[in-house]
């Protein structure tokens, strides 16, 4: 039988080790999404923020937690999509296709993250997360993205991949 041991605890992950592999558990949320987003005009909309594991700024989907409001811990990944998709970068949709869910990183930590194809989308409001976020929002055409996320110079900013997930999604 395995011994399952909790090394370390902090207000919203734990460090657990089963038989000497340490891995990281979220403990604030029931799940993790990310939203692939095409405006009518085909452009992917992404966002940048500062993250401090990897003290760069990082383009990404939008992307947050479900179930990580009191009072809403057993938030749909569905709403959390549209709700996280509006916080963010300031756009709606009606409607919100769940295309696949998988490990983030299955060797460091539980999580497992659902993604989204949302659509029509259309812009409500600027976005830009939360008080605790500094969000950019960017829409980028389809037909030069390509070229558009190269353009990044890894020392100041990262591309998380599941952009170019989200890019076989998005055409």
């Amino acid at each position: 039988m395995s011994e399952r041991k909790i090394v370390a605890a902090g207000n919203h992950l734990r460090l657990v080790s089963v038989d000497g592999w340490e891995y990281a558990e979220r403990t604030n949320c029931r799940g993790v999404v990310a939203i692939v987003a095409v405006t009518e005009d085909r452009q992917l909309i992404l966002t940048e923020q500062f993250r401090h594991p990897v003290e760069r700024r990082v383009i990404d989907l939008p992307a947050g937690l479900a179930g990580d409001i009191v009072g809403e811990e057993l938030e749909p990944l569905e709403r959390a999509a549209k709700r996280e998709l509006r916080e963010e970068t300031g756009y709606d949709a009606e409607r919100f296709e769940f295309l696949f869910r998988g490990p983030t990183s299955a060797g460091l930590t539980n999580e497992v993250i659902s993604f989204f194809r949302s659509g029509p989308v259309r812009q409500v409001d600027a976005g830009g997360g939360d008080e605790s976020e500094d969000i950019l929002v960017h829409t980028v055409p389809l037909a030069t993205i390509d070229k558009w996320l190269t353009s990044f110079s890894p020392e100041t900013i990262l591309v998380d991949p599941k952009v170019y997930a989200a890019l076989h999604f998005a055409r």
